[in-house]
C-alpha cells in the first residue's frame, strides 16, 4: 500500500504490454504528444516474452527508443503495482490541450469529469467512458496524467487513446452550447431519473466527484439534472467512477440506432 501511495503523485512509467501497446495506439492516431524514452523488460523472461519483445524491438526502430534487459528486481523497484508482467514503459508527459482546441464532433457525446480525487477512480472512469463511445472528456486544469502510469493502468490503457481536454466548467458548458449541445448534470437536487431523461445526442454531461460535486453555478448553466435512482435505501452516493459508467451506458443504450 505505501508502495501505490507514493507514487500516485508523480509517475510516467506504463507498466505491462497493455499499456505500451495503448501509448503507441495514442501516438499513432495523433491523440497523444508523449514519446517513449526507453523500454526496461526483465531478462530472466526473455524467453517467455519473445513475442512482446519482437512487437516492442519493431516500435523501438520507428520512434527511437531504447529496449533495454534489466533486473527483475529493478523493474519491481520501479513498478506501482504487480502486473506489469516484466515490462516497463518510460515515457514523457502528455501535453493536454485547451478545449478551445478542440474539433467538436457532431453529434458527439463528452464528458467532463468534475472533483476526482483518486488516479484509480479517474482510470476506472476513463476504461467505462471509452468503452460506451465517448468522444472526448473533459478535465479542470489540475493535470491528473502526471499520474499517468496509474492511470493508464486502472483504465486498461484507455486513458491514452481517449482524446482529453482542459477547459473550466462555465466555459465548456458556454461553448459546447454554442455548438448546439445539450448540458445535463449528474446530481440529486431538482433532478429526473436518467431513464426518464432524454439522453439523446448531442450531449456533454457533467459529472462531480465524492467530495466536491459540481458548483452551483456550472448547475445552473445546465439544461437539466439527472440521477441515478437505487433498488434500495442507500444514503451514500456512487463513486464518480461508478456514476458515469452508469450515466454513459444508459446514454449509449438510448442513442441505438
Amino acid at each position: 500500500m505505501q508502495k501505490e501511495e507514493s507514487r500516485q503523485g508523480s509517475s510516467t512509467i506504463m507498466e505491462g504490454m497493455i499499456s505500451f501497446r495503448a501509448v503507441i495506439r495514442g501516438i499513432e492516431s495523433g491523440i497523444s504528444d508523449r514519446r517513449i524514452l526507453r523500454v526496461l523488460y526483465d531478462h530472466a523472461k526473455e524467453r517467455s516474452l519473445a513475442g512482446h519483445l519482437s512487437y516492442i524491438r519493431a516500435m523501438s526502430y520507428r520512434y527511437e527508443f531504447e529496449v533495454i534487459a534489466a533486473e527483475g528486481a529493478d523493474i519491481d523497484a520501479l513498478a506501482t503495482g504487480n502486473s506489469h508482467g516484466g515490462i516497463l514503459t518510460v515515457c514523457t508527459e502528455r501535453t493536454l490541450p485547451d478545449l478551445s482546441e478542440a474539433e467538436i464532433a457532431v453529434g458527439g457525446f463528452y464528458v467532463m469529469i468534475e472533483g476526482i480525487e483518486d488516479p484509480y477512480n479517474f482510470g476506472y472512469a476513463l476504461r467505462s467512458l471509452y468503452a460506451a463511445g465517448v468522444n472526448g472528456v473533459l478535465l479542470s486544469p489540475r493535470n491528473w496524467m502526471t499520474a499517468a502510469g496509474v492511470v493508464c493502468r486502472a483504465s486498461a490503457g484507455a486513458s491514452e487513446q481517449m482524446p482529453l481536454y482542459v477547459a473550466e466548467g462555465l466555459d465548456a458548458a458556454d461553448l459546447f452550447h454554442r455548438y448546439g449541445y445539450r448540458v445535463l448534470a449528474s446530481d440529486v437536487d431538482h433532478s429526473e431519473p436518467m431513464w426518464e431523461s432524454d439522453l439523446t445526442l448531442p450531449l456533454l454531461l457533467i459529472v462531480g466527484g465524492e467530495r466536491r460535486g459540481i458548483s452551483r453555478a456550472l448547475l445552473n448553466q445546465c439544461d437539466g439534472i439527472v440521477r441515478i435512482d437505487y433498488g434500495r435505501e442507500f444514503g451514500a452516493a456512487l463513486s464518480a467512477a461508478s456514476a458515469a459508467t452508469v450515466l454513459a451506458f444508459e446514454v449509449l443504450r438510448q442513442n441505438q440506432v
